[in-house]
């Protein structure tokens, strides 16, 4: 069975992409803004939001971030250099290690995710229009 692609479709994905596209880069701006690299900001995001409680692993970090191990062990030494994350050593295993936001880091990633849903509300009031 073939599908058939119609111009409305793809008038539909373009806009899609385009509204995708504006969505990051202004929260790459809005990162900045709070004093902070947008990578900084997807990093916070991606502890924060991990569904386990004791923190992801810095395995965990890279795999949800898209980054080679070694990339994603500089990001988390520039963020906890700046007060942003925390390493910790696993209860259960001693051999992991866990990350997990510092206060500053929770009071920035607050600021911005109150901001990122305002901003999405937006978006979905005019991607259903």
């Amino acid at each position: 069975m073939t599908l058939h692609i119609t111009d409305g479709d793809y008038e539909r994905l373009l806009e899609f992409r385009i509204g995708l596209r504006r969505f990051l880069h202004w929260s790459e701006q809005q990162a900045v803004a709070a004093g902070l690299t947008p990578a900084q900001h997807q990093l916070m995001l991606a502890i924060r939001g991990h569904q386990d409680r004791s923190g992801p692993t810095i395995g965990d970090v890279a795999e949800m971030l898209m980054l080679q191990h070694h990339s994603a062990v500089g990001l988390i030494d520039r963020a906890e250099a700046a007060d942003l994350v925390r390493r910790r050593t696993d209860l259960d295993d001693q051999r992991v290690v866990r990350l997990s936001l510092t206060p500053l880091g929770n009071r920035r990633l607050r600021q911005l995710t109150r901001h990122h849903l305002e901003e999405l509300t937006r978006l979905r009031a005019t991607m259903e229009e």
